[in-house]
């Protein structure tokens, strides 16, 4: 019984070409102890005893026939293992990226059409090689020219790709393939190091390399793919500052500004000519010109309140900032909106423009109350805080836990004219970054792992 499990195992280890030659030599042997067997089954007396006296001649016939079966054998079957080698050789390389090797073509025609179709096999993976290692160096030339910064990591959070960009801003230009994202963490500013720590996409703001009174936002997006059975990690930084910059805003300001003097030009005397209208028609009691009376009053007044919500954003006045009182502002809040409180309320002395700063907190409290969150899970902190640098201020956050923000309405959030709302005009977040950043503030908008959203301000204490 083991004998016959060992044979397979045994006869799979012996080459193709000592096979075909132990077979022919077998199949010589079995046929020529038949043809003695037959001519012996059938022979006469006399003819049997005559093939008897020769028995030693035939027995070398017999061994001879063998010899020259298995010369022949080996003679006509060594075109064939050198062919069975060679093409063994070439899918070894082919097992190692190596599309180099070509097989000779000669032989018996199934050799050839073997070793054509290994040799085209070839030429086809080596031009697709070479497709894909140009298409490679065309995408890498793109996303080492791009100005979006871009991180891929592992598992671990381990660097293991980076473009020029992002070594630019995390690394004076060094690479940095292989240093964990903490390491990076701290050594940028605390609003990218805190985007970098969430978990979902954000919208912060940045001060400017060439400026530091100016600021720039920036865009964090985050993508996971299944790479080789490991998960890996993809991080997208994109500046927003070049999509609206300062020019096109204020150019935008000025627009707005010229426009609603024009219209609250003509909407002064037609709100004064309705007046008028109403005072002559008073006694005629006629119910015709009181409906179109109480038209034209509700459209210029709709028309006024549009004018003043633009004309406030293209009128921002100067901060005129005062100490603040964080118990008497939560509690002028709390009479708009509710909400609770996550800590206690600092004690250090913050100044700033009391009527901006609640118009701000009341935006983003409304906003908060109008995401689907249940009320109770709307929340307000205020702490003390200080930058990387040393400067020392307060970071205010607003979180619900409502739908949060999709990507391409978190890209475009603090934008002028940008809204999801149909009745929205695209200013409320732009008017709070306004407010913030006359503050010498910072804003920043980011989903919370669980669902919903924060938005921090941070705030100096002096400037």
């Amino acid at each position: 019984m083991a004998l016959k499990n060992k044979l397979p195992s045994v006869l799979a280890r012996i080459s193709l070409r000592a096979k075909l030659i132990v077979g022919s030599a077998l199949a010589t042997a079995i046929g020529l102890m038949l043809s003695l067997s037959l001519l012996l089954w059938f022979a006469d007396a006399d003819l049997s005893q005559a093939i008897a006296k020769q028995f030693n001649l035939l027995l070398m016939i017999f061994f001879a026939a063998i010899g020259l079966t298995i010369t022949v054998s080996y003679v006509s079957s060594r075109h064939l293992a050198t062919s069975l080698m060679a093409l063994e050789v070439g899918l070894l390389n082919f097992k190692d990226n190596d599309f180099s090797v070509t097989l000779p073509v000669g032989g018996d025609k199934q050799l050839q059409a073997l070793a054509v179709l290994f040799n085209d096999s070839a030429e086809a993976l080596r031009k697709e090689r070479q497709y894909i290692y140009q298409r490679e160096l065309l995408l890498d030339k793109v996303i080492q020219s791009s100005p979006n910064v871009m991180l891929l990591l592992d598992d671990d959070k381990r660097v293991i790709y980076a473009n020029d960009a992002a070594r630019h801003l995390f690394n004076h230009g060094q690479r940095i393939e292989g240093i964990p994202l903490s390491e990076l963490v701290e050594q940028v500013a605390d609003e990218l190091g805190a985007a970098l720590e969430n978990p979902k996409d954000g919208l912060f703001s940045l001060s400017a390399k060439d400026s530091e009174d100016e600021l720039e936002t920036w865009h964090l997006s985050r993508g996971q793919f299944l790479l080789n059975g490991q998960f890996h990690h993809l991080v997208l930084l994109k500046q927003m500052t070049r999509e609206l910059n300062r020019q096109e805003v204020a150019v935008w300001k000025k627009v707005i500004r010229i426009i609603s003097h024009e219209l609250n030009n003509s909407v002064a005397p037609i709100a004064s000519m309705v007046n008028s209208g109403r005072i002559i028609t008073k006694d005629l009691d006629d119910p015709k010109l009181k409906l179109i009376f109480d038209t034209i009053e509700d459209r210029t007044s709709h028309l006024s309140q549009f004018i003043f919500n633009y004309a406030r954003f293209a009128k921002l006045p100067l901060p005129k900032k005062s100490p603040v009182d964080w118990l008497k502002l939560t509690e002028q809040l709390k009479q708009h909106y509710s909400f609770f409180l996550e800590n206690e309320l600092p004690n250090s002395v913050v100044e700033l423009d009391l009527i901006q700063m609640e118009q701000v907190l009341l935006n983003l409290l409304k906003n908060a109350h109008e995401s689907a969150s249940a009320v109770d899970k709307v929340s307000l902190s205020i702490v003390d805080s200080s930058l990387s640098d040393g400067t020392e201020g307060v970071y205010i956050e607003v979180k619900d836990e409502g739908s949060g923000m999709p990507p391409e309405v978190l890209r475009q959030a603090l934008l002028p004219f940008y809204s999801t709302k149909q009745s929205g005009t695209g200013l409320g977040l732009p008017l709070c970054r306004e407010i913030v950043e006359a503050h010498d503030g910072r804003i920043s908008l980011q989903n919370r792992n669980e669902k919903g959203l924060c938005v921090r301000l941070w705030l100096p204490k002096q400037r």
